[in-house]
């Protein structure tokens, strides 16, 4: 088993906020290299189970290493779009507490390989699930103009990326777009001096946005928080880390459509909502967190808990 160097985001604000019941049974949706899940594991007694979901295969291998000698922990290969069916797969109903730390783990940008970085030139891949046939590549290649725009505005929020998609396709015209390098030196050429004298790196948004498309991240996630209700047992509680706005926007609003009930003016008595959420105002990492982990600087987190 390779060395772990990857550093849990808000690891001690997640396991507070889970208040975990050691004989409890908890989904880690984005087990990754096993570091919120051991902090889990730890809480837990011989009676709790620890379920670890991932869809990198990377990811599947080092966890079932590292915790082949616990009977009370379950490594799934899946997508936690897929939680109900994991959970059904292993005969149980309900669960007391899911947390998912969302988007590419660090050991995913660490390998070069993959294709996520912008900093180095690798095949176009970004692919979380390698099983998977849809990659970066087969996106820059074969979507057409209008879909490339969509995704750039959608999911990088970019307001006018119709400059760098029309480079785009001419370059593609000529040549197979193959290499991280080769899209950022497209990007580059397509920008203006001042956008590319911005501080972040300009292909950054792009790269973010691609990224996105081809791990259907944004629907993934809200098939997620869809079955949370569902999955969930009385007390039960959900935390999420997120990475960027729209992920973070699309938990808030999930989170406070489930917290908040609806009723005519004309009804005396408001009903209890069905959850409650378990902070107000969005948890970011500490100072001290931010000097030791880089990754922590985007990270917002926000949890519910299903009422009695």
């Amino acid at each position: 088993m390779k060395t772990n160097n990857h550093i849990p985001v808000l690891l001690k604000e997640a396991i507070e906020l889970l208040d975990i019941n050691k004989n409890g049974i908890y989904v880690d949706c984005t087990a990754g290299r096993g570091g919120h899940s051991q902090a889990i594991l730890d809480k837990l007694s011989n009676s709790g189970v620890l379920i670890c979901i991932d869809t990198d295969e990377q990811a599947i291998s080092y966890l079932k290493e590292k915790f082949n000698n616990y009977k009370n922990v379950h490594v799934v290969k899946a997508n936690f779009s897929q939680i109900t069916q994991v959970l059904k797969n292993l005969n149980i109903n309900q669960i007391d507490g899911i947390l998912a730390d969302l988007g590419v783990s660090s050991p995913m940008f660490d390998d070069q390989t993959r294709g996520f970085s912008y900093h180095n030139d690798n095949k176009l891949d970004m692919r979380m699930d390698q099983s998977q046939k849809i990659d970066a590549e087969y996106v820059i290649n074969n979507y057409s103009q209008n879909d490339l725009i969509r995704i750039f505005k959608q999911y990088g929020e970019i307001n006018n990326p119709i400059g760098v998609v029309k480079n785009i396709i001419k370059a593609r015209d000529e040549n197979k777009i193959v290499s991280t390098g080769q899209l950022v030196d497209i990007i580059k050429a397509s920008l203006s001096w001042k956008d590319k004298s911005k501080d972040k790196h300009p292909a950054k948004v792009y790269f973010q946005a691609l990224r996105i498309e081809v791990n259907k991240e944004l629907d993934n996630l809200q098939e997620l928080l869809n079955q949370i209700p569902t999955v969930l047992k009385p007390n039960g509680r959900a935390v999420i880390i997120s990475f960027h706005s729209l992920e973070d926007r699309i938990v808030k609003n999930y989170f406070n459509d489930l917290t908040t009930v609806s009723v005519p003016k004309e009804i005396p008595i408001i009903p209890k909502p069905k959850f409650s959420l378990l902070n107000n105002k969005v948890i970011t990492a500490s100072e001290s967190e931010l000097l030791n982990n880089k990754r922590a600087h985007s990270a917002k987190m926000r949890g519910i808990k299903k009422n009695v």
